[in-house]
């Protein structure tokens, strides 16, 4: 990997060590190995899987840098969690909790994050209500949209974490829509990586 790929990486997420820079370079090897066998992702999106995923992924990491329990929710082929994984070792403590309840996505998920600081959790969200209770922060990608999404995070939102969710193009609507069944306050975070996005940054979440 080049090093204008590691300074990518260090401007989006903050300082990061070259180890973990060739683990997250890894981890793009293997990701591409799996998702030759079973769908990880669009495939017209790997040719750009360094900056449509990783990149995407990795710009959660400053958003929260004080926090080193996180929990993120249907996590597929690893955006943003097993990114999140890897980068997170550079933080002391730090871990993640990837919860996905396809086998063989969740399979992929534990070779890929191996020896990293996240581990995986092949259950339904659903089944693991009342688990995690001390998570800091809970994140999600493509998983569902808003209003569907802040009940399947509700348990741990409502005990205190805080929720970094990407939305795409079409997320004022769907803040609108959420809003007539929940309470909360909402931070708006520009997507570094695509103008049409963000990430919604979430706490106090209360149903109306």
């Amino acid at each position: 990997m080049s090093d204008s790929r590691y300074d990518e990486l260090v401007q989006l997420a903050g300082p990061v060590s070259r180890e973990t820079f060739l683990r997250l370079s890894a981890f793009q090897a293997t990701f591409e190995k799996w998702a030759a066998r079973i769908n990880l992702a669009a495939p017209s999106t790997i040719p750009e899987l360094w900056s449509r995923h990783i990149l995407d992924s990795a710009q959660l990491l400053p958003l929260a840098p004080n926090a080193i329990r996180w929990l993120d929710l249907g996590s597929g082929g690893g955006f943003p969690g097993a990114v999140l994984a890897v980068l997170l070792a550079d933080r002391n403590g730090a871990s993640i909790t990837l919860v996905e309840s396809n086998q063989k996505k969740a399979s992929f998920l534990r070779n890929a994050i191996a020896g990293s600081s996240g581990s995986v959790v092949a259950k339904r969200i659903e089944g693991v209500w009342g688990e995690f209770e001390d998570a800091q922060i809970v994140t999600a990608r493509a998983l569902a949209p808003l209003s569907k999404l802040l009940g399947l995070a509700e348990p741990w939102l409502t005990a205190g974490a805080t929720a970094l969710f990407h939305k795409g193009r079409d997320y004022r609507r769907e803040i609108e829509e959420s809003r007539d069944a929940w309470q909360f306050s909402l931070v708006e975070h520009s997507s570094a990586i695509d103008a049409a996005s963000v990430i919604l940054e979430i706490s106090d979440l209360k149903k109306r």
